[in-house]
């Protein structure tokens, strides 16, 4: 069995690999090697891709996903991305290819959420003006302790956002596809009772994947029934919102906040109002970038590697009708991929 593997993850998992495994490895550069001979993307043909931050964010991404869509006998791919909505997602899926998906990163996500708000309700900005300025200025805030919150998604990002703000007091409304409750929930709604729910929610945080039901979940109606105060958090994927809605909104001061890591053109455009709103902090798309998700990924990996070659069940495999739902939408540029790769 060939695995396709950039080099750095290759260095870091090698030693647990089970033997019969081939390492197909790219690096930096777009070369591939196996066992040191150098292959093109037409010869290279895995059977199973870690498709993992290492090769999404190389300079030799392109080869890399060309390798893999090349493949003629592709059976699995493991992605480091919690989502799916990228189109060479549902091209490994029309391939006939198994798509797993990763939430090593949701750990991060979650505490990043805690410091955004965190920061909107103590003033952030305006506590670091004062000491830019030299000023000893106390600055009275708000606390967690008491407020509402709705997460809007609750899989393992919003899960763990939940875990923490209940740690802090908050009360929280979950909405995801299932019903059942959760023991981090205090309550658990319906995508269809989001727009009535603005009416007690003090933060909203956005942490769906996309698809034709969630794009512009967050758009002037619901922005109309936000309450003063409110803060609004979107760490799942830029087209959840109108973002002119989102400004308007900004500019009549409902949401009183907006802690923003995704867009719906990334990179964000240097013409962009988000960049200096005096209500919005945003970053990069990196939210998920803290030190422990690239060890939360490879154990993954390697837990799913051994399922598959066990015939086991793998752990967090995509549904192949909710990849092709979007395999429309040109959602690339968040990777360095460019565009899905025609055959």
């Amino acid at each position: 069995m060939r695995l396709l593997i950039h080099e750095k993850a290759w260095r870091r998992v090698e030693a647990l690999i089970p033997a019969g495994v081939e390492a197909l490895t790219v690096n930096d550069a777009g070369e591939i090697l196996l066992a040191g001979q150098a292959l093109d993307a037409d010869t290279a043909q895995p059977d199973v891709v870690w498709a993992n931050a290492d090769a999404f964010f190389s300079p030799g991404a392109r080869t890399f996903m060309t390798a893999a869509l090349k493949a003629p006998a592709l059976k699995w791919v493991q992605s480091g991305a919690a989502g799916f909505d990228n189109p060479v997602f549902g091209q490994f899926i029309q391939k006939g290819a198994r798509l797993t998906t990763s939430h090593g990163q949701a750990v991060g996500m979650a505490d990043y959420v805690l410091w955004g708000v965190l920061d909107a309700l103590q003033d952030g900005p305006g506590r670091r003006a004062a000491q830019a300025a030299g000023q000893w200025e106390r600055r009275p805030f708000r606390e967690i302790e008491g407020s509402r919150w709705t997460i809007f998604g609750f899989g393992a990002i919003g899960r763990g956002v939940a875990v923490r703000a209940r740690a802090f007091g908050a009360h929280i409304t979950a909405i995801r596809r299932s019903p059942a409750l959760d023991p981090a929930a205090d309550r658990m709604a319906k995508q269809a009772d989001l727009q009535e729910l603005m009416a007690e929610t003090d933060v909203l945080v956005l942490a769906a994947p996309l698809t034709p039901e969630t794009r512009h979940v967050a758009n002037a109606g619901l922005f109309e029934r936000m309450t003063p105060g409110s803060i609004f958090v979107n760490v799942g994927r830029g087209p959840l919102v109108d973002e002119a809605a989102l400004l308007a909104a900004l500019d009549r001061g409902v949401p009183e906040h907006a802690v923003l890591d995704v867009f719906e053109t990334e990179p964000l455009p240097a013409e962009s109002r988000f960049w200096n709103h005096p209500r919005v902090t945003l970053t990069p798309h990196s939210s998920g970038m803290s030190a422990g998700n690239a060890g939360r990924n490879d154990t993954l990996f390697l837990e799913n590697l051994r399922r598959y070659l066990a015939g086991e069940a793998l752990e967090n495999e995509a549904s192949a009708a909710d990849v092709l739902a979007g395999l429309e939408r040109d959602s690339s540029k968040w990777i360095p991929v460019q565009a899905p790769v025609a055959l």
